[in-house]
């Protein structure tokens, strides 16, 4: 995160005291978010999806409907209060969900995302002799540039190694890296994680690579605790579901040392959309989150339905009384599967239940009567426990989905798109593949 201006130090010294303060405060400040949330109502004035607002206040502001996410990614330049090309960087979503929605970003969005997620993992980075390994497709997506930015604010040491940019980087390259740096965290996506530990185990490898890593910093697409479990007992490391967030919206929740993910109330405003409507979104309440980020810039979005639903809590032994959110995803999410809806982290607390799985294909056919599950073997463990293991996970299927697999299957390797991770990944495009013939394995 490199400021280059008195103006640029000055607004990450006020971002730095806002986000702190709402950290320390025991209550919601209703002086600081009508403050707020009225720079944000003149920002989004500047721009054509709403250009009809009049004056702020906050029974205008709630009074205002929902932003409606699908209606952002149909007409996004129409949420942008400044060109495309006037932004410091320019990002795009992955498309996972639709068509890529073009996001720039000014310097003060990049400093203020910056600074509200370093001060959120201070406690667990700063002043802990660190070093950091960033093990991210950077791409067009900014969850990357945004760890690189939090290691520099925060002074932790970090190398960058893209894993899949061929002929640059390849898993050779980065052992021979981390011979040297020995890096302590690694900030990772959950697919790059397998994979690597995959060919780390085929090479005999983990047991000497883990010694230095003490945190799995898991980002850019979904972690569910029994991944999160596995991961950390491989590596004998903490992991951690890190953050959550959009690339249109930043950064909105960021994990304590107890692997929660607490909302950053410092950086957004946030409501929860329930039977009775929009409400604060204060513990104990459920419902699909509903934000409104106070420091966007480029594109200010106001009560922006993130379509998530999800729960909150409180109580959380870290100390910090930010609510913590448990997201269960979009209820548009899930994919058919025999005729029950499933989702990614309902699948996944079945498949990386045993803890010795390196990734999953499924298969379907066309007329979605048949599905197989392909999984792929740990190297280490022993073939003759796998017809046990595929009766138990077909149990766990039938008690939590509500089918059975017409096959199980154990193979070698399964395709790099499954784990590839971060920007290249899509649940629906790379973990399933539709067949016209089913054929045996």
């Amino acid at each position: 995160m490199k400021i280059n201006s008195r103006s640029g130090l000055d607004f990450m010294e006020r971002i730095q005291q806002e986000v702190t303060a709402r950290r320390r405060a025991s209550r919601s400040d209703e002086a600081y978010y009508t403050s707020k949330l009225d720079e944000v109502w003149h920002r989004a004035r500047g721009t054509s999806a709403y250009a009809s607002l009049g004056a702020f206040s906050m029974r205008a502001f709630r009074d205002l409907p929902a932003t409606s996410k699908d209606d952002l990614k149909a007409r996004p330049l129409d949420y942008l209060r400044v060109p495309v090309g006037a932004g410091l960087k320019y990002y795009q979503t992955t498309g996972t969900t639709g068509v890529p929605t073009p996001t720039p970003r000014t310097d003060r969005d990049m400093i203020a995302n910056t600074v509200s997620v370093a001060e959120a993992w201070r406690t667990m980075l700063a002043d802990g002799g660190h070093r950091a390994l960033i093990l991210l497709p950077s791409d067009i997506v900014p969850v990357a540039d945004l760890m690189v930015g939090v290691c520099e604010f925060l002074g932790v040491p970090h190398a960058k190694a893209y894993p899949y940019t061929t002929g640059i980087s390849d898993w050779d390259r980065i052992i021979q890296l981390w011979e040297v740096f020995r890096p302590t965290v690694l900030f990772v996506a959950p697919g790059v994680l397998l994979e690597f530990s995959q060919v780390l185990k085929r090479r005999g490898l983990l047991a000497r690579m883990r010694e230095s890593v003490e945190l799995l910093m898991l980002l850019g697409e979904v972690s569910t605790p029994e991944l999160r479990a596995m991961a950390g007992q491989w590596w004998n490391a903490r992991a951690y579901d890190a953050s959550y967030g959009s690339t249109e919206s930043g950064t909105l929740a960021a994990c304590c040392a107890q692997d929660r993910l607490h909302l950053l109330r410092g950086a957004n405003y946030c409501e929860i959309a329930d039977e009775s409507g929009i409400v604060p979104a204060e513990a104990g309440r459920e419902g699909r989150l509903v934000v409104t980020p106070l420091n966007n810039d480029a594109r200010p979005l106001l009560r922006l339905d993130m379509g998530d639903e999800v729960s909150l809590s409180g109580g959380c032994p870290c100390g910090d009384d930010a609510p913590v959110v448990t997201v269960h995803g979009r209820g548009t999410d899930g994919t058919e599967i025999k005729g029950s809806r499933v989702r990614t982290r309902d699948l996944e607390s079945v498949v990386y239940a045993n803890r010795d799985v390196m990734g999953y294909l499924i298969e379907l056919a066309e007329d979605g009567t048949w599905a197989r599950l392909l999984l792929e073997r740990d190297p280490g463990t022993d073939r003759d426990t796998e017809s046990a293991k595929n009766d138990l996970i077909q149990r766990r299927t039938g008690e939590r989905l509500g089918f059975r697999w017409d096959e199980v299957r154990f193979v070698n390797r399964l395709p790099a798109t499954t784990k590839s991770g971060g920007s290249q990944k899509s649940w629906k495009r790379s973990n399933f593949r539709v067949v016209s013939e089913v054929v045996p394995v």
